[in-house]
């Protein structure tokens, strides 16, 4: 009878709170007799009540704290009494350890056996808290470090090799061995796929082996065991087999690549391996298929849209994506692509290495290893009759000369440019020994860009005292700025998620005079401005006006200007 009264009580409180009706509570009723579970689990499983809405009423109900882990102070006595293994395994997060009591976060609060058998394994009480199971996984990836479950039985076994792997693309879902170095190799994926991030770098020192993660062009820490040295080359032999590098070579630097499968996600990984006196340092990039993006997408202003839009239009010519490495210069060149991606053009590209595949576009990989370079790949595709072309980046003069050739005779050409503004484009061609002429003649423009930074949804609030700003060239700082206070969803930066901010230096009679006269980038840059031109680091304020971004951000990236 007791246990009839809790669940009607679990059933008035749910509609009191209004996230169940009556009707649906009778629907529960009927479903909980026949099949004997508890309410709770009958309401989830009938979709009637989401378990983020039950948890916290279901705690009330039971007398028992619910809490969120991410504004708790975790107890390193309470890390301590519990391995990592056995967090992992009950999927528990240890809170405070009091006079032989522990408080662990609970997901399952109908899961009685599990706090039974901790207390026999821990020889202590054990008190639970209700948490979220997300917020359970986040926290022990926290503490413990990502894979630490993994670590600690391999080097409680002593198993520190790497399995071979022979899928072509290998599932980070599927549940391998738990103590294996595949185990941890896949976790690391997982960690850094879900944290949005781009790279991931491996750095062997004397005494510790440090993983980062770069997100939103920045790097973090990446909290793994302290232990993981004793499985650096084991961790290096297993991503080495994967990208089908030579894992008896340890002296020379090595390039590879897998592809693996992220839920119905394929990911695209490009590795980097480096000798270094300490061992070899790993980078694994990751690129996703969502990472390619349309030009209304980029952040593109609606002026600024219009003119590239028309520019790619053209018939000939050449545009060139200028900044430095990180600034999103191929990001900018696919977009354009895919706008021009259609049945009747010829598209063809050659790139190192190629990012993204375009389907409908045919793509080329540089070989300069067996002399397969930019401007040899560059040859043979003009006899491919190609409407539109794409180099992935004019390094030398060699380069740039077949490519202003290329669009003299009719092709649409892009490309991009080490530089760090539009006008320092036309400098950088002039220092390979363009002929100024050609560079007036072939150049239709220069598109300047940086990624800054846009400011996280989840906690945006009003900045009261924004950085000052010299105001020598006309910068100010807008009425209303705004900031990040940072969050969990943001992980404390304030910041989640990047957009271009760009300047478009279009090729006309003033500038195509200036060029022909050998002017300088800064003289160029100049002449743009006093004529109303909109330079990246105005379009920067721009976005900060929008509250997009901070000031901080476009001071970052546009420092040089």
């Amino acid at each position: 009878m007791a246990t009839v009264k809790a669940k009607q009580l679990l059933g008035q409180l749910l509609i009191e709170r209004g996230l169940l009706s009556p009707g649906d509570l009778e629907r529960a009723l009927v479903e909980q007799k026949r099949s004997g579970e508890f309410l709770g689990s009958v309401l989830m499983r009938l979709g009637i009540v989401a378990k983020e809405q039950l948890l916290p009423v279901l705690a009330e109900q039971m007398g028992i704290p619910y809490v969120h882990l991410s504004d708790m102070q975790i107890e390193p006595d309470a890390l301590a009494k519990v391995p990592p293994k056995f967090a992992s395994l009950y999927r528990l997060m240890p809170l405070t350890l009091e006079h032989n009591t522990l408080q662990v976060a609970i997901a399952d609060p109908f899961d009685v056996q599990t706090l039974d058998e901790l207390r026999l394994l821990l020889d202590c009480e054990v008190k639970p808290v209700f948490a979220m199971q997300k917020e359970i996984e986040e926290a022990i990836a926290r503490h413990y470090g990502v894979g630490a479950s993994a670590v600690e039985r391999l080097l409680d076994t002593g198993t520190h090799q790497a399995a071979p792997i022979t899928q072509a693309a290998e599932d980070l879902t599927a549940k391998p061995d738990e103590a294996s170095v595949i185990s941890f190799v896949n976790q690391l994926l997982l960690s850094a796929a879900h944290d949005r991030a781009t790279d991931i770098h491996i750095e062997p020192f004397e005494q510790l082996l440090r993983v980062r993660e770069r997100i939103d062009g920045v790097m973090y820490e990446m909290a793994v065991p302290v232990d993981l040295a004793k499985l650096h080359q084991a961790i290096v032999s297993r991503i080495k087999v994967m990208a089908k590098m030579d894992i008896a070579e340890k002296r020379l630097p090595q390039d590879g690549r897998i592809k693996v499968r992220l839920d119905v996600q394929e990911l695209d990984l490009r590795i980097s391996v480096l000798p270094t006196n300490f061992g070899e340092s790993v980078v694994v990039r990751l690129l996703s298929s969502t990472m390619l993006f349309s030009l209304e997408q980029l952040g593109l202003s609606g002026d600024q849209l219009d003119i590239l839009s028309s520019l790619i239009q053209k018939p000939h010519g050449i545009i060139f994506v200028t900044g430095p490495t990180g600034s999103g210069k191929t990001t900018t060149l696919y977009a354009c692509l895919s706008t021009l991606n259609r049945p009747n053009v010829k598209i063809l590209t050659i790139e190192d290495p190629i990012e993204y595949q375009l389907t409908g576009i045919t793509q080329l990989q540089v070989h300069p290893k067996i002399g397969f370079s930019f401007a040899a790949g560059l040859r043979s595709m003009l006899r491919h009759d190609p409407d539109i072309m794409m180099v992935g980046e004019v390094r030398d003069s060699e380069t740039a000369e077949i490519t202003i050739r290329s669009a003299l005779t009719g092709h649409l050409v892009f490309s991009t440019l080490h530089t760090n503004d539009a006008s320092g484009g036309v400098t950088r061609l002039l220092d390979m020994g363009i002929e100024p002429y050609l560079v007036s003649s072939t150049v239709l423009a220069f598109v300047g860009q940086r990624l800054v930074r846009v400011i996280c949804p989840d906690c945006k609030v009003i900045d009261d005292a924004p950085v000052m700003l010299d105001l020598a060239r006309g910068e100010q700082v807008p009425p209303t700025v705004y900031k990040g206070k940072g969050c969990e969803a943001c992980r404390g930066s304030g910041y989640r998620g990047r957009i271009g901010i760009y300047e478009i230096l279009v090729l006309d009679e003033m500038v195509r005079h200036l060029i022909m006269q050998k002017a300088p980038a800064e003289a160029i840059k100049q002449k743009l401005l006093e004529a109303g031109w909109k330079s990246m680091r105005q379009d920067g304020w721009q976005k900060v006006a929008m509250g997009i971004t901070t000031p901080e951000e476009v001071l970052r990236v546009t420092m040089d200007d």
